[in-house]
């Protein structure tokens, strides 16, 4: 008996302790390249004499470069070891950053920008969801991966006060030199030492069922391999169901995320202060965002936890329209939407893994991914274009409308995998009892 606590005490510590070293990589690697660059715009505009247009563009052609890449990236881990993807993209990723440092040209900061992009999404977007999902069912796996990517607000904390001290004190290039080694010196050592993926069924970190539900426990669907290869995901029509959710998923988070300071300053005329405490706010929620949606879909389970995105989505977007009436609206506007940033955070990865299993979920990540990337890139632009053509109440309301037709779709295809996966695992099941007679 004390044998088998001593098991279970090992994998949990071992499960846990992924976690942790996802949380390190979220915090500094990712949070270096996704987080800070931001701040070195006007640096770099400035000591280059680039146009505020040409240098912008390095964010957008590296979220571009970011999806095309995804799908492979997410069948390279399917071939390839955890540990040496993560090590191939700490190295893109930290060495990325670092080498904008010697960048002098507009398309050399293009180029790099898309290598950071690429290394990025190995160890973040693809890499974080894939050890998650490996290491924890479908019980526990929320809380861990919200636990995960919280990593990344955490960190942020830090480096935006480092960043901006470094920036006035050493410049650009040094601070990218600086930064990059940074990212290097904390991502190489995690990946090494800590990343890798569980040696067997034994070190999976299960969740505990409700009491009644201890006969099901036994006879889990972790008994049988039921995942899809992406060749039969995409053979279903849920699957197409589920990424035209995640496509308005990207178009309503873009549209939130971009287009409200100039809503709130220039349409509203608030206090500039209410508007600087909306980031504030939003920043601090967030960070418990992440943490509620793990529990959420832990313990409500997907559909249920998809209709709490709804609300606070829906609700976000209503206390922004009318915090002209309200001012007050406009920081409850920051709150909910930090609450509910779980749906896009870890949204599209924790679904794809409960909709379609373990066994090729690297490479069907990569491919939803895109369509989420695709409608984060153009949901600004289209709202900004609907603003200029029919003024602010027609954009909200078609913000509202993407957001209807988002969770229409992803509750509609959760509840369609759910039907769908329960025959298929009783149909493996007794597939596999006939083979055992």
């Amino acid at each position: 008996m004390s044998a088998l606590n001593q098991n279970k005490s090992k994998k949990f510590a071992t499960g846990w302790l992924i976690v942790v070293a996802c949380m390190l990589i979220q915090a500094i690697p990712f949070g270096v390249a996704s987080n800070i660059q931001p701040q070195f715009v006007s640096y770099v505009v400035e000591e280059k004499g680039f146009t505020l247009a040409g240098f912008s563009l390095i964010f957008t052609l590296g979220t571009v470069v970011s999806a095309v890449a995804s799908p492979f990236i997410g069948m390279m881990f399917n071939k390839i070891n955890a540990k040496t993807m993560y090590l191939l993209g700490t190295i893109l990723s930290g060495g990325g950053f670092l080498a904008f440092s010697m960048c002098q040209e507009l398309w050399q900061f293009y180029l790099v920008a898309g290598i950071v992009q690429v290394g990025t999404a190995a160890i973040s977007s693809i890499g974080v969801p894939l050890l998650i999902n490996g290491w924890f069912d479908e019980l526990s796996k929320g809380k861990a991966m919200g636990l995960a990517f919280a990593g990344g607000s955490i960190g942020n904390i830090f480096l935006q006060q480092m960043t901006a001290y470094s920036l006035a004190a050493n410049g650009a290039s040094k601070s990218y030199l600086m930064f990059g080694i940074l990212s290097l010196a904390v991502g190489i050592p995690v990946t090494l030492l800590f990343l890798r993926m569980p040696k067997g069924d034994f070190e999976i970190v299960k969740g505990k069922k409700k009491e009644e539900s201890k006969e099901e426990t036994s006879n889990d669907s972790t008994s049988v391999d039921w995942g899809y290869t992406f060749k039969e995901a995409k053979n279903l029509k849920f699957f197409w169901i589920f990424a035209l959710g995640l496509f308005f998923l990207g178009m309503y988070v873009s549209a939130l995320a971009v287009q409200y300071p100039a809503y709130l300053k220039l349409h509203l005329n608030l206090d500039p202060k209410i508007v600087g405490n909306v980031g504030s706010v939003f920043a601090l929620c967030s960070l418990g965002g992440n943490l509620f949606g793990g529990i959420i879909f832990d313990k409500l389970g997907v559909t249920k936890g998809l209709m709490v995105a709804l609300v606070l989505a829906a609700a976000s977007c209503l206390a922004l329209i009318f915090a002209g009436q309200m001012p007050v609206l406009a920081i409850v506007f920051a709150a909910l939407k930090g609450l509910s940033v779980f749906a896009y955070m870890m949204g599209p990865s924790l679904l794809a893994g409960s909709f379609f299993g373990k066994k090729e979920f690297g490479a069907i990540l990569g491919v939803v991914q895109i369509f989420f990337a695709v409608g984060f890139a153009a949901g600004s632009s289209v709202f900004a274009l609907l603003v200029d053509k029919a003024g602010y109440s027609v954009a909200w309301t078609a913000i509202l409308v993407f957001i209807a037709i988002c969770y229409a779709a992803l509750i509609f295809a959760s509840i369609g995998m759910a039907k769908l996966n329960k025959k298929r695992i009783e149909s493996l099941k007794t597939n596999s009892m006939k083979e055992a007679i």
